[in-house]
């Protein structure tokens, strides 16, 4: 029987001898992921069972990045709840403020995640690690805590779509852009409850960060998780600076079966600006016109790795922004923070009249390190523009790649990097 390969990892980890879309499987799990939002609930729905150890110390990871360092009171006792957990479990994977980053960018870097991977996260953003050949996908807190204590997860088996990508992108074009034009032609449902499976010429060549921005924006389409096929890239990528992932290298059956193939040419894609309040709503960067901002925020799990810092110094480098725009740049993790102070970044970031902050997710969810007021708009590299999503619900958030964010900081309005 032919498979995508998403059915090739689901089927993997169970101890059926075939699946089909549409059947409900109860799959061993990888790795599970919590953070300082999610957690709290699945630890005490944990005790709650009666349970006394987590399955697997090793395969559990906690993150306090949402609220972190602590914003108050709250968030304080939140991140506690995480630290006590892990300190009572023996948690190998517990990253404190100092070692943490934004986990969908942090796991990676540690070698946690790989190809092959089965992998829960009660955050919806952890497709991300589809980039990977990984099958993963968000739960909600009940969910995790069953995994705390089974090692299990309960799901059904998605029906594919493939998106196949050909031809060479353009100036300023990326991941990112890619993944907003695609949701902007499906729509925030147009994938709901699939995998969707980037391939292709393009993607063959994609790097791995612009890879890793595609498989996190999925949930933006609905989907249930996003896959690449792992390839040379990927290998490099895991064995790179130290990692040693291990990992199985699956690949889709050339007569695997299908819901939908969706084809696009690159080369007629520009750089995309998704506008208020959908992902969906996404048109060329060209077509905003006179569109004032009040604040650039360059970071997040979509694009607040090291190679979208340095998108963003390029077309900041020499230049400074608008008087009447905040600049606020997250680097992903504290490695990427370091790397970004090494090579200069930080530096062009600062006396471009930017701030360059600590690992967080902060404004991304309307957290903290960057709330907007009422009338407020910002354009940001993050992934969700929701109304009020980060801050007043009166506000506004646009969506974009980290070159078009720095040069809109310059403009002070919505601009295309080639203007600046």
């Amino acid at each position: 029987m032919a498979y995508t390969i998403t059915e090739k990892i689901l089927l993997a980890h169970t101890d059926k001898k075939s699946i089909t879309p549409g059947d409900f499987i109860y799959a061993k799990i990888d790795l599970a992921l919590g953070n300082d939002i999610t957690a709290p609930i699945a630890i005490k729905e944990f005790k709650s069972a009666g349970a006394k150890k987590v399955f697997d110390r090793k395969k559990i990871a906690l993150v306090p990045d949402h609220f972190t360092p602590a914003k108050d009171k709250k968030s304080a006792e939140q991140a506690r709840i995480l630290k006590d957990f892990a300190d009572e479990q023996d948690i190998e994977n517990y990253f404190e403020v100092g070692r943490m980053g934004v986990e969908h960018a942090l796991l990676p870097e540690k070698g946690l995640v790989g190809p092959g991977d089965l992998i829960i996260g009660a955050d919806s953003h952890t497709c991300t690690y589809g980039a990977l050949g990984a099958f993963s996908t968000g739960i909600g807190s009940t969910d995790l805590a069953a995994g705390f204590i089974t090692g299990c997860v309960w799901l059904k088996v998605p029906e594919s779509i493939k998106f196949v990508y050909s031809g060479k992108l353009g100036k300023w074009v990326g991941g990112k852009d890619l993944i907003l034009y695609t949701i902007g032609d499906i729509g925030v449902d147009g994938a709901l409850y699939k995998a969707m499976e980037f391939t292709g010429e393009t993607i063959c060549k994609l790097p791995m960060d612009d890879r890793f921005a595609m498989c996190n924006m999925a949930i933006e389409a609905g989907g249930k998780s996003g896959i690449i096929e792992p390839d040379e890239i990927t290998r490099k990528y895991i064995r790179s600076e130290g990692r040693n992932v291990k990992g199985v290298f699956f690949k889709s059956d050339k007569d695997a079966r299908y819901c939908d193939v969706r084809e696009y040419d690159v080369s007629k894609i520009e750089p995309q600006v998704s506008a208020p309040h959908l992902p969906s709503n996404a048109r060329p960067a060209s077509k905003f016109k006179n569109v004032k901002i009040d604040q650039s925020v360059i970071g997040s799990c979509t694009n607040g790795r090291i190679t979208d810092l340095r998108i963003a110094a390029k077309v900041l480098k020499g230049k400074k922004i608008n008087s009447r725009v905040r600049l606020v740049v997250l680097p992903a993790t504290q490695k990427i923070y370091s790397q970004a102070i090494k090579e200069g970044l930080a530096d062009i970031f600062m006396n471009s009249g930017g701030v360059f902050s600590t690992p967080s997710c902060g404004p991304c969810l309307g957290g903290h390190l960057g709330i907007l007021a009422k009338g407020e708009r910002a354009i940001a590299t993050t992934n969700r523009n929701f109304r009020g999503r980060m801050g007043h619900p009166e506000s506004e958030v646009y969506l974009s790649n980290p070159a078009v964010a720095a040069a809109s900081a310059i403009k002070g309005r919505i601009a295309h990097p080639d203007e600046v």
